[in-house]
């Protein structure tokens, strides 16, 4: 009887970590709850922009690029003049060949925003985006790749457990 306190003690900090992850799979950044997100992957990349509004596309939302479950892409929405996506040589480490949309998901296997790879394709956050990507995990974070309807030479790349995307140049690969 008098181990009892103790291996209910030896329990409670073994199990804590499991009760502290949490539920959900993440996708609201700084705590909130959000409809984006949490692995969800959108069905096809965005339209052609309209040139619409910047800034938060809902009351609560961060100010970042998202898709939000109703496969709205919020924050697409500079078009094709946009000089923040522009490149003199669009393509010039060639085209992307290895798979796009939600049937194609990569695991990042590494670097940062400058390049990072998977499977063996090497790509860059283009540099207007890096503050998007500053909670990514290089080496873990599941990404799915989308054409750019409007930045000839860019692709979305859209972190699934974050809800978020950036755009990428593809620096070559396989």
């Amino acid at each position: 009887m008098r181990r009892l306190p103790g291996i209910l003690f030896v329990l409670l900090m073994v199990s804590h970590p499991a009760f502290a992850q949490g539920r959900g799979g993440g996708g609201a950044p700084s705590g909130g709850s959000h409809d984006f997100g949490g692995g969800h992957i959108p069905m096809h990349g965005p339209p052609p922009a309209e040139m619409g509004r910047h800034g938060p596309d809902v009351a609560g939302h961060p100010n970042i690029p998202h898709v939000e479950h109703g496969e709205r892409w919020s924050g697409h929405d500079s078009g094709r003049g946009d000089p923040h996506f522009h490149l003199d040589h669009p393509w010039g480490h060639g085209r992307f060949h290895g798979g796009f949309g939600r049937r194609h998901v990569f695991r990042l296997e590494g670097g940062g925003r400058d390049r990072f790879f998977f499977n063996g394709f090497f790509f860059g956050v283009a540099a207007y985006d890096y503050p998007f990507c500053d909670d990514w995990i290089w080496d873990s974070d599941e990404v799915v790749i989308y054409p750019d309807p409007d930045h000839d030479g860019f692709y979305l790349a859209y972190n699934v457990r974050l809800g978020t995307y950036v755009h990428v140049q593809y620096l070559g690969g396989e």
